[in-house]
């Protein structure tokens, strides 16, 4: 069982390769972006508190998402699987320091962290371009990956739109507080010798394969 954490600045990647190594090896995403979009939507009292710092790029109270990501790793490991990816957490030394608490609760262990990297000249337009479904969540880029009908989500129809924390200003804002209090993990996992990093340029099955490689074998989902 496989669990990893993939790190790096927004608009990066880590999301699509995620998915990639979970539709592929069978491996969880738990995305924290997600979880916290879903309660702000559904104006959770969890929702309610995320919402404005979503909204202005800022980075959401550690103490609140600690405790849903320790919900959902509780569930992950109490089942069978290939493992998990965990895809946005954490993003701060001290929620790196809590999650390794609860994986000593739970009896586990980190395999491998990936720092995924690009220049920044390249992140605000990936970003920037980006439109997510807010039905089922698909992801969709103007450029990269755009819908078979502009503006609509091939799996539901949905009309797409443009995230607040993806508008360019924000997203700015995002990368100014990713270098400040999300980069010192780097230091944090390299001291541990979990850190692997990982060249984010070029294409998406390009960027899989330096990802495969990091992380090592995995036997491959069969398809019935």
């Amino acid at each position: 069982m496989k669990r990893l954490i993939f790190l790096g600045p927004p608009g990066v990647g880590k999301g699509t390769q995620a998915k990639k190594l979970s539709e592929r090896y069978g491996l969880r995403q738990i995305s924290t972006g997600d979880i916290l979009r879903e309660a702000v939507q559904q104006a959770t009292p969890l929702g309610i508190q995320a919402r404005s710092y979503l909204q202005s790029g800022k980075l959401v109270p550690d103490e609140v998402v600690i405790n849903i990501i320790g919900e959902s790793l509780k569930r992950a490991d109490s089942h069978l699987g290939a493992g998990y990816i965990l895809d946005g957490f954490p993003r701060t030394v001290l929620q790196a320091e809590a999650l390794e608490k609860m994986l000593k609760q739970n009896r586990v262990s980190l395999d491998k962290v990936l720092s995924f990297s690009l220049n920044e000249t390249e992140l605000i337009p990936r970003l920037s371009g980006r439109r997510s479904c807010p039905s089922c969540h698909a992801i969709y880029h103007t450029e990269f990956n755009p819908p078979k009908k502009a503006g609509q989500c091939d799996r539901c129809q949905a009309a797409l739109t443009l995230r607040e924390d993806d508008k360019p200003e924000t997203v700015r804002e995002r990368l100014k507080v990713y270098r400040r209090e999300t980069a010192p993990l780097l230091d944090y996992y390299r001291q541990k010798g979990l850190l692997a990093d990982v060249d984010a340029a070029g294409s998406m099955e390009d960027v899989l394969k330096r990802v495969q490689q990091a992380i090592g074998d995995l036997p491959a989902v069969q398809k019935v």
